[in-house]
């Protein structure tokens, strides 16, 4: 349970175990993986904090004897195109999955695919949904296209190369740790560049190796050189800002190679259902890192701050 704001004040803390109310149902969570967005609710920098609060959003269990995984949200509401103003992660403002129970809308849980473990299951959540709608809901992603995922490593950017792979597209990455570039290759990532070189753009431009899709979280000052890289009639699509707000973009690039920028959080319920059938169909199995027991948290937030996993940091809470 997170009880304040600016340094790691994860503790373990006995709860009440909850009750149904309603149209909800009661899960029994087995594993919960860590999104960046938790680190960043330690550190007080994300909106809104209330506290005291169980985070985590993503998890997996039973309900009734029977494997299931939690949908990461609630209230995305009717439209596909924009999620409603209820819309909010699990984990803050209401307990999330780094628990024994949840308490959740039926609605939002399900049939865990028989081939993956139940740690599988527990970190497919807000990365697997997050990857699947910028690459298929955003960017219309097609079979045979060139992607660019920019800092593979981190769950949302690893889960989208294994879609994009899966839906047989040349992929290239981006990373600040050679390591994890050589691990993308071995994956089927077919070139890698390290963007701790500041002009590491010029080595696909100087081969015309474009992009169709590039998908981001970073933003910041970088982000022009993800313009520079897009191929004409290219998509942008951007899920975060780790790096803050996109400085010096050059929007003649844009329009003259009629780029299209498109934003994207998370994505709805049928998303999310249509994200677990891809999976299934091509067997894909989320990457973990590392497994934590439920009592280590310092440890596991100390390694989402540092940015060195390459997969999914996991809990264990049997």
């Amino acid at each position: 349970m997170l009880k304040e704001t600016n340094q790691y004040p994860t503790v373990v803390h006995d709860h009440p175990q909850p009750s149904a109310s309603n149209d909800e149902v009661v899960v029994k969570l087995s594993y919960a993986a860590l999104n960046r967005r938790d680190y960043w609710i330690t550190q007080g920098q994300y909106p809104n904090i209330k506290l005291p609060v169980i985070m985590g959003s993503d998890g997996a269990g039973t309900l009734d004897g029977k494997p299931v995984l939690i949908y990461p949200a609630s209230g995305w509401g009717d439209r596909n195109a924009v999620q409603s103003e209820e819309f909010e992660p699990l984990g803050m403002p209401k307990d999330g999955t780094i628990a024994e129970y949840i308490a959740i809308d039926k609605n939002y849980v399900f049939d865990a695919p028989d081939y993956l473990t139940s740690a599988e299951a527990g970190c497919v959540g807000m990365a697997g949904l997050t990857a699947y709608r910028a690459l298929f809901s955003r960017a219309k992603i097609k079979r045979g296209e060139r992607v660019l995922i920019n800092g593979v490593g981190g769950g949302v950017a690893l889960m989208a190369c294994q879609l994009a792979l899966a839906n047989s597209c040349e992929v290239h990455v981006t990373s600040g740790h050679d390591e994890k570039i050589e691990a993308a290759k071995k994956m089927g990532a077919q070139e890698g560049y390290n963007y701790r070189d500041e002009k590491w753009y010029k080595k696909p431009l100087e081969s015309n190796t474009l992009f169709d899709v590039i998908v981001d979280s970073a933003g910041g000052k970088m982000f022009n050189n993800l313009v520079k890289v897009a191929a004409p009639g290219g998509r942008i699509v951007t899920y975060g800002g780790t790096h803050g707000s996109m400085e010096k973009v050059n929007t003649q690039i844009i329009f003259w190679r009629q780029l299209s920028i498109l934003g994207s959080t998370m994505g709805s319920p049928t998303e999310f259902g249509n994200l677990l059938k891809f999976m299934t169909k091509h067997q894909i199995r989320p990457i973990i890192h590392k497994l934590y027991h439920w009592d280590s948290t310092d440890a596991a937030f100390d390694a989402l701050r540092d940015s060195t996993q390459f997969g999914k940091l996991v809990f264990s809470l049997e």
